[in-house]
């Protein structure tokens, strides 16, 4: 309960960041981390962590603390998943930074990139810079997770986002609809050579 009234005031103070009214659920956090095997040299790097709905899974299959690195926006959500989580890395910053986080981290290479950044909210401009940065972790090898919600699945931005993927990556894996989260979505999965 104390999560999902965190997330609302994190929606209600800035919708424009913030994708949904609740956290995701548990079912579409296990689809985002489906076959995904942490190790220090492919750790996973989390992008908008909001309150920890898919962290506290990754928490689960981490062989150690090392093979994790969140990146929230919200200092609000970041102090709370540090009190939550004090046992993995967070920094509060942008997405648009990714790469540099990751080099300043100390950490293993990135072979997951989970990713629950509302893009179909964001300008272009932005949703674009972060795809810039997720493409150089593609380059070297890692897996890229996101989910979109049913209702926003053909707006524009995610279909551009799904076309800027698949020109690099191919067609994304995607997911059954994950029904049992508010509002219902898929996941879709692109994997570098």
């Amino acid at each position: 309960m104390k999560e999902s009234i965190q997330f609302l005031q994190a929606f209600l103070k800035n919708p424009g960041k913030v994708g949904s009214i609740t956290p995701s659920s548990d079912e579409l956090a296990l689809e985002m981390l489906s076959g995904v095997k942490p190790s220090q040299n492919n750790i996973i790097l989390e992008l908008g962590c909001g309150t920890g709905a898919i962290t506290r899974h990754i928490q689960k299959i981490l062989p150690d603390q090392n093979c994790y690195l969140g990146v929230e926006l919200d200092q609000n959500l970041v102090m709370g998943l540090n009190k939550e989580f004090s046992d993995l890395q967070f920094v509060c910053g942008d997405a648009r930074n990714a790469r540099n986080i990751h080099r300043e981290s100390g950490l293993g290479r990135v072979g997951y990139v989970i990713c629950g950044l509302p893009f179909v909210l964001m300008p272009a401009e932005i949703g674009e810079a972060i795809w810039t940065e997720v493409d150089g972790f593609m380059d070297e090898g890692c897996m890229f997770r996101t989910f979109q919600y049913a209702h926003g699945y053909y707006m524009p931005t995610a279909l551009k986002l799904r076309e800027h993927m698949r020109t690099r990556y191919g067609f994304s894996k995607r997911s059954k609809l994950v029904v049992k989260n508010v509002p219902p979505a898929f996941t879709l999965t692109w994997q570098s050579a």
